[in-house]
């Protein structure tokens, strides 16, 4: 019998697939596709998922200290594993990166975006099953890239044609999410995954909005992003 976390296993393990086949030139030196290496904990996460929820959040692709390490979009170690109870063994990439080691649950560094995001979901609902039962959280893109600095380098600054290529795929696999899930609203943990939200799903008849990416990269999220997130979901009708 299919559930909702089988679905979605065989929605991102074909998205897994064909995204390792595609080929990345400079400046990107290594890729890392946690869907791959943090198979155990993407699967605990999957678990979570219910359908006909209240919202979809979206985020770009994963942190080099978050889901790189977990398998969870956001996936900080602490919250991952203290509230969502989500502790899996992760293995190691094909081709690690020297200054990004990718030591999963024995990560000591926290992502800030992570710890934000998931920081507020446990402030605003205590319980992660309390979270789950109305909200979801996915990646549009499952890969991980990076310059031979270790420089994390973002999606939306990759090559035209790599992009287009990569893009095609992670658009059919979130119109699948989308499918599954039925969320009545998507969304965007910042602008870009607002417009590909927005470009993948015109004509489903969904909600799709935006909330302040929580990077510390960005000095409007280090003025207390929480405060201005929960401003910003109340003004969209999601809490």
């Amino acid at each position: 019998m299919e559930t909702v976390a089988s679905r979605l296993q065989d929605i991102y393990r074909e998205l897994s697939r064909t995204v390792s086949g595609l080929r990345f030139g400079a400046p990107v030196t290594h890729v890392y596709n946690p869907l791959d290496y943090a198979r155990a904990p993407v699967a605990a996460y999957l678990d979570r998922a219910n359908t006909g929820i209240g919202a979809l959040f979206l985020g770009m692709n994963p942190g080099p200290w978050g889901m790189a390490q977990t398998g969870v979009p956001f996936g900080t170690v602490s919250l991952v594993r203290d509230w969502m109870g989500i502790d899996e063994v992760v293995d190691k990439p094909t081709d690690e990166h020297p200054k990004r080691p990718v030591r999963g649950f024995a990560c000591e560094r926290e992502e800030v975006s992570g710890a934000r995001f998931w920081g507020w979901a446990r402030d605003r609902f205590g319980t992660a099953d309390r979270f789950f039962e109305r909200f979801f959280v996915a990646n549009y893109c499952p890969l991980v890239f990076m310059e031979a600095s270790g420089r994390n380098r973002t999606p939306d600054k990759l090559a035209a044609d790599e992009r287009r290529r990569l893009f095609r795929l992670c658009d059919r696999a979130l119109a699948e999410v989308v499918d599954v899930l039925r969320p009545e609203q998507v969304i965007g943990v910042g602008r870009f995954a607002e417009d590909r939200a927005r470009a993948v799903l015109a004509g489903k008849g969904l909600r799709i909005g935006r909330v302040l990416h929580p990077s510390p990269a960005s000095p409007a999220a280090n003025r207390g992003w929480q405060e201005q997130a929960e401003a910003q979901l109340a003004e969209q009708g999601v809490l």
